[in-house]
Formats: structure tokens, C-alpha cells, sequence
């Protein structure tokens, strides 16, 4: 399609004021249809009318911008009149706030000093099938808006006092329009509202709203004032030990509303920007505080939920719940790391760990592959893959297990949706990173001399360290053979010669078994196993068994290890010993936060530590999805749900279920590309009950006896399969 708009921005700075673009016209003729192509540097909101254009917040969303910005379309037909007034409104957003907000770096200073401007067009089709097109050009007006301040990490200043009287002519912008794309991955959407649960006064006189449950978006929040009262915000995941309000956590991210109010009643949430939060605390609030004038507005991906996980132990399903809250709270158009401190990054490492459970959870083939295209667009040109995606730590190292994303991701989500398109999109970029850590290894069939992060935050990690103890190297050379063997299997899904890949994999293999005969930690002994390195994986695994029964039955892996330890102790005979660690209690395990009471996913096992005090401030999260990856296992080993990778897309399925008793029951579903697909199991006094609901073609093991059925309702009995 032909544009003619072009990129505007304001004839002056404007400073930490949001600035509004303004357009106004006549109607001519009668107006069958209108649309509106609209996108920014930036995020904007638009409305016509007064109105909302869409429900869709925080547009164009986030991705490689300077190669690759989103523009959306609108059907503003139902909002036109005879006089027409289209105001959108600019915020930093992603686009050029101070990000990363934990060190000053060149690339911060350049992207931070970006300009804010918009670019769009209105399309008015007549019935006579003339159409009318009114693009952005130096005709538009701009003003400033009633928000003064709009940042991602420090939050929002609005004055509803304010009403702007002057306008100015905007300035055209000297900005591509070659990076233009349509709108590719899920909207951002107001999702849920959470009422507020309580208003505390803490021990120390604040006054905190509790919404019961950490979220990712804004307050909402009603209140009847004079003209200039104040009010002003903080937000904050946890309270401390002594019940007083807390978010040192969030390090320099301000994360603060500031409302000047008119008079009277009045509602308001911030619109260019989201928190991650579950207490609030109100330093200024006119007249008496009542916890309905607050409501949470939960914002993410407008990404369909699939997957669905109960037991008979309510810490589990709260458990179960703080997965599920971790996964919305950080798929805001980009997988990140967290919601809340000054980060808030598509950390690669995180987003492939999880991928599995996420696409279990659920639909998250749009977005996954929106986000994959903008890793091949960051892509550095010796096949290196950043940090983070889209890279806005250009100067670090890339890191395995966190670049390897480039592969595993698509993998992934080829295998849960069945499209071979995402490979096809990707299968270069999963190449050059194998090639990348071919070309800059020092060992050949080895990955050695790079930077890592290890088993980061692994319980075993000397003093000091955040990395754990597992060699470095060997989780690199781990990883570089588990993304060569996928570059592999790929190819082959998509016809593509991979004669050069096979020969290198079985050299990687070779060599890891010549120079790592002997594994020393628990991650190690998993990605020996898991990834097929190890000679003999029956003994890797029982040796596994053996040190974390010597560990006190204890996980002791980070972020490496973690998401494969229960697949490998199931997989090789030690499935009681996996359920031991999933349902411990005690620190270190994931009950262990649930137990302290929390309702998401924490990125450290002791985020708030047995005797109350917080781990650290420098890096605490409280809502970080990666450990919530245990939830895959929940879905193909404990309910048994298992996709061939000759089936991709759940085509067919394998169920087979490994009870017990402690649990009393277990169900989980999934809502395929193909069909539904649900496990249960029950324990009725020393017997299991099997109740399995089918869409597709299924292989049922119950008890080692294989039955193949088609689509439907199966019951089956079996012995009491529970060690205990």
C-alpha cells in the first residue's frame, strides 16, 4: 500500500510534557467508511471525538524500532461526525526512556535522546467510491497535553486542571518509513480488573491499598476533591517483615503516580505507561481512603489462555495460579524478565526456559513469532545473539542458554503449534548462532573462552557469585550441542541440507564426553542427560538422584538447571524423588514462596528468606516467570500429556500419566491447535482412577500397558503407583 504521510514531531521541545497532535477536518459528502493508519515513536493514544480510537494500550507496542515499527489500523467509521477532531497523545514508552534504568551507556544516552513523533493517516471512502486522505504533515497542530511527566520506569504526573489553548504548527520529521510494518503480534490490552482487597494502615501510619494479587498494569482509582488537591503513588510488590510498605526493590524505578485534580468527582488511571505492583501507597489522597475506590487494571497481551492445571493441594494450585500471574504479568508485547524494578527486558534466556510451559499456557504463536523476528532484525552480524530482544544491552557478551534462544524458541513453538513457517522465518538466525559459537570458541567441538551467566542464581554458587558452581564451559558446550542438533531437526522439517551441522554435532558430542567424563553438580548431571551428552544417561540420572538425596533432597540448580531436573529424575526411574522436590515446603523449593504468601513466581528461591528478611534490593523480583517453567513438567510427566516431536502441533499425542498419592489428584488440559486434550487421575484408596478426554488420535500408558485410541472419553484403573 502507497502512503503519503509523513513523520511529525512538535516545533519545540517539550521536555518531560506529553505532547498532543491535533487534526481537525469537515465531513464532505457521505462517509461509507473511515480508517485510520496510525503509529509513533514512542506510545500514543488516540482518539477521535473524544473517544478511543481501540482498546489497544500502549501502541505501537515494543520492537526493534530503528529496523522494524508497527503500525496499526483502525475502523473509526462508528466515531466520525460532521466536525472531526483526532488528538493522539505521545509518551516516551519503550521508544526513549531511560532503559536500562541500572547503568548509563552509550546506546542509552542515543536511544534516550531519540525524538517523539507520529506518522499516520485518515482514509474516508465516500459512497460515491471517491476516497479521501488526510496524512500527517506539517498542517497538523501540536500542544501540550494535561500529562507533564510519562516514563516506563518512573511512571506518570498528570495535572487534570490543565487545558490546553495553544497550538502550534508541527515540524516534519526526518525518520524512515521503509521500517514500517502492520501490526504483527498480539494487541496490548486492558485484560482484568482486580478490586482492591484492603486498606492497611501499617505500623509505621501509611496507608497501603492491598489488591490481594500482584499484577502488571495501573490503578484505577475514584476520588471527590477540591481543585488542586494532590494526589501521589508508590508502588510496591511486598511488604517487609514488619508489615511496613516496600519496593527498595525496585531500585531507581520511581514507579509513582502524581495527579493534580480538578474539582469534584473524579476517575483516573495512567495511560502511557504500566507498573508491576500489588500494594500501593498513598503519601497523598484526599478525604477518607475506601478500598473500592481502587481498582487494578491488568494489562498484557491479548494472548488466549490454553492450558489448565488443578490438584488436591491448595498450595500447589496456588502455586499453579502464581505460574499462570507470572506469564501474564510479563507478556506485555515482549517476553521480559519482570514487570516492576528499572529492567523490564526481553531477557532471551528467561523467554527459553519457559517457552514450553508458556505455549502450554497459552496461544503464544503470534507473539513468540513477533518477538523472533525482531531477535533476527537485532541479530549482530557475526550471528551473535544479545542479552536481550530487542537489545538494549548492545555491549554485552552473548551468553549460552541465553542466546540459544535463537533456536530452542522456535522449536518450540514449530512443536506445541505445528506451523513449519516459524522455522522457515528463523532458520537462518538458528544457523548463524551455531555458527557464531563455532567462529568464536578457542576450543573446536567445544564452546570455551566466552562471557556467561552459568547456572545463574544456582544455590550452589560459591560466595559471592550469582553463577553456581557448574563449569562454565560445560554448560556452554552442553548448549551448543542442544542448538546444533535443533538446527538439525529443523532443517529437516523444512528440507534444507544440514549435512555440515550433522558432521559438527557428532564432533561436539565426541569431544564433551572426552572432556567431561566426570559431571560435579546437579546441573551438570541434568544437561548431560537431558540433552543426550552423557554415555550412559541411566547412570547420570541416578547419579542425579544420589547428590540430591545427599543435598538434603534439595534442588540446588538456577536457572539452567531448573527447568529439566524433574524431566530427567521422571525420565529414568525417579519420579518419587521428583514429586519430593516439587511439593517440599521448606526453602529452597517452589512451595517455599507460596508458603511466604506469594501469588506470583520469584526470581530467587528466597526472595524474602526464612527469617524474614528481604535476599537483597540490588536484584529481587518478586514476579519472574523463568521458574515457573516447572510447569511443564506438571503438564507431560505428572498428568502425562506427552507431544511427539513426529506430531507436532498435538496431531497426536501421547498420554501417560505418573501419579501420586501425595497430591490425592491431578488435572490438566490443553487446548491444541488440533483439538483438547485433558488428564485426571485419582487416588481412591490404594487404586488410581485415570480419566482421560481425547480430540486427537492417543497412545493411553497406564501402568506400562500401552492402549492406542482414537478422539474421546476414556476411563482406566490402575494399581497404586506411589512409592509412598
Amino acid at each position: 500500500m502507497e502512503f503519503q504521510a509523513k513523520w511529525i514531531q512538535t516545533s519545540e521541545n517539550t521536555g518531560d510534557v506529553c505532547p498532543v497532535f491535533r487534526k481537525e477536518w469537515s465531513g464532505t459528502g457521505k462517509i461509507v467508511k473511515g480508517e485510520l493508519y496510525m503509529t509513533a515513536l514512542g506510545v500514543y493514544e488516540a482518539r477521535l471525538n473524544g473517544t478511543r480510537v481501540s482498546d489497544y494500550v500502549l501502541a505501537p507496542g515494543w520492537t526493534a524500532y530503528e529496523k522494524r515499527l508497527q503500525y496499526q489500523k483502525y475502523d473509526i467509521t462508528g466515531l466520525l461526525q460532521e466536525k472531526n477532531e483526532l488528538e493522539v497523545t505521545v509518551g516516551r514508552g519503550w521508544f526513549s526512556s531511560q532503559m536500562p534504568g541500572w547503568m548509563m551507556s552509550e546506546d542509552r544516552i542515543r536511544r534516550a535522546a531519540r525524538p517523539r513523533g507520529i506518522w499516520g493517516e485518515i482514509h474516508l471512502h465516500s459512497e460515491d467510491g471517491s476516497e479521501q486522505v488526510i496524512a500527517t504533515d506539517d498542517s497538523w497542530l501540536w500542544g501540550m497535553s494535561e500529562i507533564r511527566f510519562s516514563e516506563i520506569y518512573d511512571g506518570e504526573t498528570v495535572d487534570a486542571q490543565f487545558v490546553n489553548d495553544v497550538w502550534k504548527n508541527t515540524a516534519i520529521l526526518d525518520w524512515p518509513v521503509d521500517i514500517l510494518i502492520p501490526q504483527e503480534g498480539e494487541i496490548i490490552r486492558e485484560m482484568e480488573r482486580v478490586s482492591a482487597k484492603s486498606v492497611l494502615t501499617t505500623p509505621s501510619g501509611e496507608t497501603v491499598v492491598d489488591f490481594g494479587q500482584e499484577v502488571t498494569g495501573y490503578a484505577e482509582f475514584t476520588v471527590d476533591a477540591e481543585a488542586g488537591d494532590e494526589v501521589r503513588i508508590l508502588h510496591g510488590e511486598v511488604l517487609d517483615q514488619n508489615g511496613n510498605f516496600y519496593n527498595d526493590n525496585y531500585r531507581s524505578a520511581k514507579a509513582e503516580i502524581s495527579y493534580t485534580c480538578r474539582a469534584g468527582l473524579q476517575t483516573y488511571h495512567p495511560r502511557l505507561t504500566f507498573f508491576g505492583f500489588r500494594y500501593l501507597k498513598l503519601d497523598k489522597f484526599p478525604g477518607e481512603v475506601k478500598p473500592e475506590q481502587f481498582t487494578a487494571i491488568v494489562v498484557y497481551s491479548d494472548i488466549r489462555r490454553t492450558g489448565t492445571l488443578r490438584c488436591g493441594d491448595p498450595q500447589v494450585n496456588q502455586l499453579f495460579s502464581n505460574i499462570f500471574w507470572g506469564q501474564k504479568g510479563n507478556f506485555l508485547d515482549v517476553p521480559t524478565d519482570c514487570p516492576q524494578r528499572d529492567e523490564r527486558l526481553g531477557w532471551t534466556g528467561d523467554a527459553q526456559v519457559f517457552a514450553k510451559t508458556a505455549s502450554y499456557n497459552y496461544d503464544v504463536e503470534k507473539f513468540f513469532r513477533k518477538w523472533l523476528h525482531d531477535m533476527a532484525a537485532d541479530r549482530r552480524a557475526d550471528g551473535g545473539i544479545g542479552q536481550v530482544i530487542p537489545d538494549y544491552l548492545p555491549e554485552g557478551e552473548p551468553s549460552a542458554a541465553w542466546g540459544d534462544a535463537a533456536v530452542i524458541c522456535p522449536w518450540q513453538i514449530y512443536l506445541t503449534y505445528g506451523s513449519r513457517d516459524v522455522l522457515t522465518e528463523q532458520f537462518a538466525s538458528m544457523k548463524k548462532w551455531v555458527d557464531y559459537i563455532t567462529a568464536s570458541t578457542t576450543t573446536e567441538y567445544l564452546w570455551t573462552g566466552g562471557t556467561h551467566f552459568g547456572d545463574w542464581l544456582g544455590l550452589d554458587a560459591p560466595s559471592g557469585s550469582y553463577r553456581g558452581s557448574s563449569r562454565e564451559d560445560f554448560i556452554a558446550t552442553a548448549f551448543y550441542a542442544h542448538s546444533t542438533e535443533l538446527v538439525i531437526k529443523a532443517g529437516k522439517v523444512i528440507g534444507e541440507d544440514v549435512t555440515r551441522y550433522e558432521a559438527l554435532y557428532e564432533n561436539i558430542v565426541k569431544t564433551f564426553r572426552k572432556t567431561f567424563p566426570v559431571y560435579t553438580t546437579q546441573t551438570e548431571h541434568v544437561l548431560a542427560a537431558h540433552f543426550g551428552l552423557a554415555e550412559n544417561p541411566q547412570k547420570t540420572a541416578d547419579d542425579l538422584a544420589a547428590m540430591v538425596e545427599r543435598d538434603g533432597s534439595r534442588i540446588m540448580t538456577g536457572f539452567v538447571g531448573t527447568p529439566y531436573i524433574l524431566h530427567v529424575l521422571s525420565e529414568y526411574g525417579h519420579t518419587d524423588l521428583a514429586y519430593t522436590l516439587f511439593l517440599r515446603r521448606a526453602y529452597p523449593s517452589w512451595l517455599f514462596s507460596v508458603e511466604q504468601g506469594a501469588t506470583t513466581i520469584w526470581e530467587h528461591w528466597d526472595g524474602i528468606m526464612e527469617n524474614g528478611e528481604f535476599w537483597s534490593t540490588d536484584m529481587n523480583s518478586f514476579n519472574h516467570y523463568a521458574y515457573g517453567s516447572v510447569a511443564d513438567w506438571v503438564y507431560e510427566k505428572a498428568a502425562g500429556i506427552c507431544l511427539p516431536e513426529d506430531a507436532p502441533g498435538f496431531t497426536r499425542v501421547k498420554i501417560q500419566p505418573m501419579p501420586d498419592k501425595r497430591l490425592g489428584w491431578l488435572e490438566a488440559s490443553i487446548d491444541t491447535r488440533n483439538g483438547k486434550i485433558s488428564s485426571r487421575w485419582t487416588y481412591i484408596g490404594d487404586r488410581v482412577r485415570y480419566e482421560i478426554t481425547t480430540e486427537v488420535p492417543a497412545v493411553i500408558v497406564i501402568d506400562g500397558s500401552e492402549t492406542a485410541v482414537e478422539a474421546g472419553t476414556y476411563t482406566f484403573w490402575g494399581r497404586n503407583t506411589s512409592l509412598l
